[in-house]
């Protein structure tokens, strides 16, 4: 890096790109947000107004290119990763790239194949989950061998609503997206096989929307994952896992804060959504691509990680549409040039 400090851009400052700008300019050691870009130009503008020294650059690829920007964060609609990771890949630039890497697994291999091309990784995915210090502390268990090997998983993921337009196949490519990667991730293996399945629908959902989901996951070495992803619940937002192994079973997420008994009542405080349930993970996660970058390495998932998630997302797609089970095949893994 040119300067003590990694100078960061942003792409896309909706809700999402919003909480990093604030996370990059407040919280973050190692960075300075110098530069935000969206399509809607006022609201990057008013945006990059309430940080001292920041720009709203109009076209988000000049962003990328920028002289002053030395890392990207991709925090806009997946449609969009593709074209603006490309650039990043193009420009030498690391990047912080939001789930989905892409919206299809053939346009996440092209990203594993280009930067394996050039040599040196670059990209970091947003699965923050693996952040999550609940979630990280529950891997390291299942890694310490002291349950035995792990059999099932189970995972619980609701919403207490949705922004308008968000279909069918979004539950799957944007929000089971991370239950995908947090099973491989625990298993530490592939998934092999995918098979959606859509009970009758709330009422709550838009017409035509098959909510909730129920996603049965096979991994390589035999084990199983299921998975519920209800996204319009009304509730909070709501984030569970079961690992259930040889020798013992262990569960997260069971809520925020402390559970308290009183009155012939038990409960603890719901998230209102994920921007809460996981500022940690979000700060961990940033944290540490901002401390890796300027090692000049890259931890976290990778666009491998972001490549088998899409592959199995898209298989699930196939299986909502056809209601049969599908057969995850990833092409083989590129190695770095050298």
């Amino acid at each position: 890096m040119t300067s003590n400090l990694l100078r960061v851009g942003i792409l896309g400052v909706g809700r999402m790109g919003a909480d990093h700008a604030e996370r990059v300019a407040t919280r973050i050691n190692g960075a300075r947000l110098v530069a935000v870009s969206d399509p809607a130009t006022e609201r990057a503008r008013e945006l990059a107004a309430s940080f001292d020294g920041v720009r709203a650059v109009d076209d988000g690829l000049a962003l990328v290119t920028d002289d002053e920007v030395e890392a990207v964060v991709v925090a806009s609609p997946g449609f969009a990763h593709e074209e603006q990771v490309i650039a990043c890949l193009e420009a030498g630039k690391p990047v912080l790239c939001e789930k989905p890497l892409t919206m299809d697994s053939a346009s996440s291999l092209r990203l594993v194949e280009m930067e394996a091309k050039g040599g040196r990784p670059l990209v970091q995915v947003g699965f923050m989950r693996r952040f999550d210090p609940e979630y990280a502390e529950l891997k390291r268990l299942l890694d310490s061998g002291s349950l035995g090997r792990t059999l099932m998983v189970h995972n619980t993921h609701r919403n207490k609503d949705t922004l308008p337009g968000f279909v069918s196949e979004m539950i799957v490519r944007d929000s089971l997206v991370h239950e995908v990667d947090v099973t491989r991730w625990l298993f530490g293996e592939e998934i092999t096989q995918i098979h959606v399945l859509a009970p009758t629908p709330t009422s709550v959902a838009d017409e035509g929307v098959l909510d909730p989901q129920i996603a049965i996951l096979t991994m390589a070495g035999g084990g199983i994952a299921t998975n519920e992803v209800f996204v319009n619940t009304g509730i909070g937002y709501e984030v569970r896992c079961e690992a259930v192994a040889e020798h013992g079973n262990a569960t997260i997420g069971l809520g925020v804060g402390p559970l308290v008994r009183q009155v012939n009542r038990a409960g603890t405080h719901i998230p209102e959504d994920f921007r809460e349930r996981f500022a940690t993970a979000y700060d961990l996660e940033v944290q540490a691509w901002v401390d890796a970058t300027r090692r000049g390495e890259v931890v976290g998932p990778t666009t491998w990680d972001g490549y088998a998630a899409a592959v199995v997302c898209t298989a699930g797609v196939e299986s909502l549409t056809t209601g049969r089970p599908v057969t995850v095949e990833l092409a083989p893994r590129p190695t770095f040039a050298v």
